[in-house]
């Protein structure tokens, strides 16, 4: 009796056991589930890019003839319309950004005129220019500020001088320089910047023509460029 008893209080006991696991199966979790983070990328400025760009440029150099009649004129300054593309790489490293550019540009700064006694003869206005550059500058984050340096080259005109044998004469052939500069630039989206740059360009130009003692002895081609411009970052 006393055995029969014991298995009896056993097999409730066991079948109770079981109840009590079933219902806590079935029970919501305490735990909440793991939060699914989806972290934004950050933005980096390494990779290439291409661009526009449109702006002023203004001509700083001196323009001086020599003609036997009316002895040395100096020309005239002149600015106008600067506006072309650009393509570049970058490479960021911590907050240093490091790349190279190049770009082409119309250039209407030339114009550079002399008068001779009372007679203006104008000179170009269209012409050309281009760089080579290298870029150096820190991020932050989005904003990018730099300064730029390398090679310059192109043909902005320049003093188109009277000669009574030679008439209106101006040389047209592509000069080698340098310039300097620096700018600001800003990631719109992922993909696209805008910038505002200002330059300093510096041809070494030559004379416009020697003939029978006629000599252009001044030609320079030093200009200032303030653009602004747009590029395609290509991840």
């Amino acid at each position: 009796m006393r055995t029969s008893a014991l298995g009896l209080f056993a097999a409730t006991a066991a079948l109770a056991i079981a109840a009590s696991t079933a219902h806590a199966a079935d029970l919501p979790s305490r735990y909440s589930p793991a939060s699914t983070y989806n972290a934004l990328p950050v933005f980096t400025w390494t990779g290439f890019y291409a661009g526009l760009n449109v702006g002023y440029g203004w001509n700083v150099g001196d323009s001086r003839y020599y003609d036997p009649a009316f002895g040395t004129a100096r020309g005239r300054r002149s600015g106008g319309f600067v506006g072309g593309a650009q393509a570049g790489y970058n490479y960021q490293f911590g907050m240093f950004v490091v790349g190279a550019e190049t770009d082409l540009q119309y250039a209407a700064v030339g114009n550079k005129g002399a008068s001779y006694g009372t007679t203006y003869y104008p000179g170009d206005s269209d012409g050309f220019f281009g760089t080579i550059r290298a870029r150096a500058g820190v991020a932050f984050d989005r904003a990018l500020v730099y300064g730029t340096g390398g090679f310059a080259y192109g043909d902005v005109g320049g003093n188109r001088g009277y000669d009574t044998v030679l008439g209106h004469h101006s040389g047209d052939e592509i000069n080698w320089g340098w310039t300097l500069g620096a700018g600001v630039e800003y990631a719109i989206t992922g993909n696209f910047t805008a910038k505002v740059e200002g330059l300093y360009v510096d041809l070494d130009t030559k004379d416009n023509y020697t003939l029978g003692g006629r000599v252009d002895i001044d030609r320079d081609a030093e200009f200032g460029v303030l653009r602004a411009g747009v590029n395609y970052k290509f991840n």
